[in-house]
Order: structure tokens, then sequence, then C-alpha cells
């Protein structure tokens, strides 16, 4: 493994495992505040319960986020210094009110664990949602940089030099909104179906029904009207590549030669040496009216770009058909679970259905994994598009590989420890009711 593989394999691990993080920390704090929101108003008990269930999770992942996310600032300096020489001036604002974010996130999680009591019942709700608010900020401020990656702006490229920096046109790059849209809907999606599940798979238990009852409502209700706006989310993004990345497009669709009434393909496995793609549906103009709205306009193929500057096709088209795959499974999920609660149909808690619901729980992340490879890998050749390539953006140091596998057994470490607390966690809620805090009557 040579020093660029081994840079780009620990950047890939750290983001991997860090995304799961981040998702569920910016999510979770509204599950909480909607169970405490309905324990304020109707005082049942199994309200409180879950809202200090859920605020321990919370608790847990804001804890794992920021070690994670600490780490991947680290490697950004450690490993890409050439690239942080130049484009660390440029957005680095993003990630400064990242960091205040983050400070007021922790401040909010600070009052809401401790405040039971203490506080106003309102006004520590109010902490809770902040939590959650200061928490989606931070996300939405790191998408902003990555976007930047992906449509450089806020500075003029005179000679190898970046000069005029505007920092405020970097962090609103043509890339951020859209980016912001699809990241904050796909977090809410993953994290709503991968609670549901777990309380699917205790409510099949018997044990606290109306506990997990509540907890699967107000999580999958979330993550289903979430599932069904993504694809609306993914029209937008695609068309904004469309314009500003056709490589990566190309490359999503594995779409070799540029032509007019371009075919959308789904499934099929490309064959990069002769340009084709193998045991795959078309859609006649379907690409076409994706891309631009119009099924006869022509859309740019890998053909319009050399060699050397076109993005792995293999890689990118299968993940993103695994992406679009499981969120089209999770939005069917979620219109058939809105339209049994709409309806009162009794299959919402039958057992088929609560299994469904429980074998369902990783697809929402597997999907951000396959569309973190798709926005990173799609990319490349290019750390930053059109200006730095990848490689040139990485600055040789010794031992690079040892850097690896040492990060590599850190976040498998944390993975573990976070795994068995949250097993914990879970296996709490069937106890016996313990004291909890609560407010003078």
């Amino acid at each position: 493994m040579d020093d660029f593989i081994a840079a780009r394999s620990q950047m890939a691990l750290s983001l991997g495992f860090h995304i799961i993080f981040a998702c569920i920390g910016m999510i979770m704090p509204f599950f909480m505040a909607i169970s405490h929101y309905l324990y304020l108003k109707k005082r049942n008990d199994h309200y409180r319960k879950l809202t200090v269930a859920w605020s321990k999770g919370v608790a847990i992942f804001f804890v794992t986020g920021a070690v994670s996310g600490t780490m991947l600032s680290f490697e950004l300096g450690l490993l890409w210094p050439e690239f942080m020489l130049h484009a660390g001036p440029i957005f680095g604002m993003p990630f400064s009110l990242e960091g205040t974010a983050f400070f007021l996130e922790a401040i909010a999680i600070g009052f809401f664990l401790y405040g039971w009591g203490k506080f106003h019942p309102w006004f520590h709700w109010y902490t809770g949602v902040m939590v959650g608010v200061t928490g989606l900020a931070s996300g939405i401020l790191v998408v902003a940089a990555n976007g930047w990656m992906n449509a450089p702006t806020g500075f003029d490229y005179v000679d190898g030099e970046f000069l005029n920096i505007d920092p405020m046109a970097a962090m609103f790059n043509d890339a951020w909104f859209t980016q912001a849209l699809h990241m904050t809907l796909a977090a809410f999606v993953a994290t709503g179906f991968a609670v549901a599940g777990i309380h699917a798979f205790l409510l099949m238990r018997g044990k606290n029904k109306p506990l997990h009852r509540s907890a699967l409502k107000i999580a999958l209700s979330l993550g289903a009207v979430a599932a069904i706006l993504q694809p609306i989310s993914g029209d937008i993004s695609a068309k904004d590549v469309a314009q500003r990345q056709p490589a990566k497009l190309a490359a999503m669709e594995a779409h070799y030669h540029t032509e007019s009434n371009a075919p959308l393909i789904i499934g099929g496995i490309p064959d990069e040496k002769n340009k084709i793609v193998n045991y795959a549906i078309k859609i006649p103009g379907g690409l076409s009216f994706l891309a631009h709205g119009d099924f006869n306009a022509e859309v740019i193929g890998l053909d319009q770009f050399p060699e050397d500057e076109q993005p792995p096709v293999l890689i990118t088209h299968l993940a993103f058909q695994i992406m679009v795959g499981c969120g089209m499974i999770l939005m069917l999920t979620g219109i058939l679970w809105l339209f049994g609660q709409w309806r009162k149909k009794p299959f919402v808690e039958a057992k088929w259905f609560l299994t469904l619901l429980a074998f369902l729980t990783p697809l929402g992340f597997i999907a951000v994994e396959a569309g973190w490879v798709v926005t990173e890998v799609g990319r490349q050749p290019w750390i930053i598009y059109g200006i730095m390539k990848t490689r040139e953006g990485l600055t040789p140091m010794p031992g690079i590989v040892y850097s690896f596998w040492l990060y590599t057994f850190i976040y498998l470490s944390l993975c573990g420890i976070v795994s068995l607390l949250l097993i914990r966690q879970i296996q709490d809620l069937d106890k016996k009711e313990t004291p909890l805090p609560t407010y003078p009557r």
C-alpha cells in the first residue's frame, strides 16, 4: 500500500464511521424533543422514560461524534497539508462556525441532561430542542465545506495562486444548498428507520408496549416523511450535478457516450474496458429528463473527458445504484406506514410489518455510506474540482501506512464500545421502572 492509497483509505475509513455518528447525533435530539413535548403535554410516564433513554443515546453519540470529528480535523492537516495550505483560508469559515455551533450544542446538552427538576419544564424542553438545532447546523456547515470542494468559489486562481479570497462566497458555494438538503433528509431517513427498526424488534418481544409503540410512531413518522421528500431532493441534486460536474453524473449513470435522448440505466455492471453496461435496464430518455428536464436533451458522456480526468465508473455507478435502491425501498415502506396510520390499519403492528422494519434497520445508513462514496469517488481525480488533483494535495510523510492501521484500530474500538453502550441502553428499556428525573408538581 503506497502513501497515496493509505492516505485516501484512512480518510475513507474515518468519514465512513464519522458520518454514522454524526447523522444520529444530529437527528436523535429531535426525536428526544418530541417525546419530551408529549410528556409535558400528556404526563404519561412512558414518554418520560423514553425521553430519558433517548437523551442517554444523544449523549453517547455527541461524545463519539466529537471524538471522530476531531480526529478528522487532525487528519486533514496530517495527510493533506498541501490541500489545507491553499484551501484552509478559503473554506475555513464554515469550519469555524461549526466549532461555534458545537460549543453551543455542548452547553445545551449539558443543560438538558442535568436540568431535570432544576429548570422550568418548558425551558428544559427548549434546551433539548437547541441540542438538535445546533447539531443540525454543525452538519450543514461541514457539508458546506465539502460542497466547496465540489464547487470551488470565493477566490481567483491565477498562476497557481489563490487570490482575492471571499470566505462568504466560498461558504455559500453553488453546491452547498443541494448537498445540505440531501444530507439532512438522508440523516432523518437513516436515523428514523434505524430507531424504528430497533423499537419494532422490541415491540415484537411484547414488553413495555406503550413505550415502544410511541417510539416507533415518532421515529418512523419523521423518517417516512423524509424518505418521501428525498427523491425530490435527489432530482434537484442530479440537475445541479449535471451542470457543474457532468463527469460525475456520467460516472453515476455509467454514461460513456454523449447522446441525446440518453437512457436512464437501472442496475447493470459497467465494463470499463469496452465502455458498455451489461445486464442493465434502460429507460429511453430517462437520463436526459433527469439531468435537464427534457427527454431529448443531450447528456455529456465520459467520452468528452480525458482518461485521466474520469471518475472510477464501476465504484461510482454501483454506489449510486445502491443508494437509490435503498432509498426507494425506504420510501415505499414509509408510504405504507403513513397510509396505515392514516387509515388506522392493524398491519402497522402486525408481526410481518414489524419484522420488515427490523430488517430495514441498517438500510438507511447503507444508503448514506453509498451516497458519500458517490460524492467523493465521483469527484475524482480532483480534491478541489477542476483546480487541484487529489494526488497533488498529499504531502508524503513517513509512516502513513502505520497511521492507517492505527486509525483503523481506534475506529473499530470506538464502534465496539458504542455498540456495547447502546445494547445496554436498549436492554434497560424493558427493565422494571427505576427512579426517573421529573419536575416538582
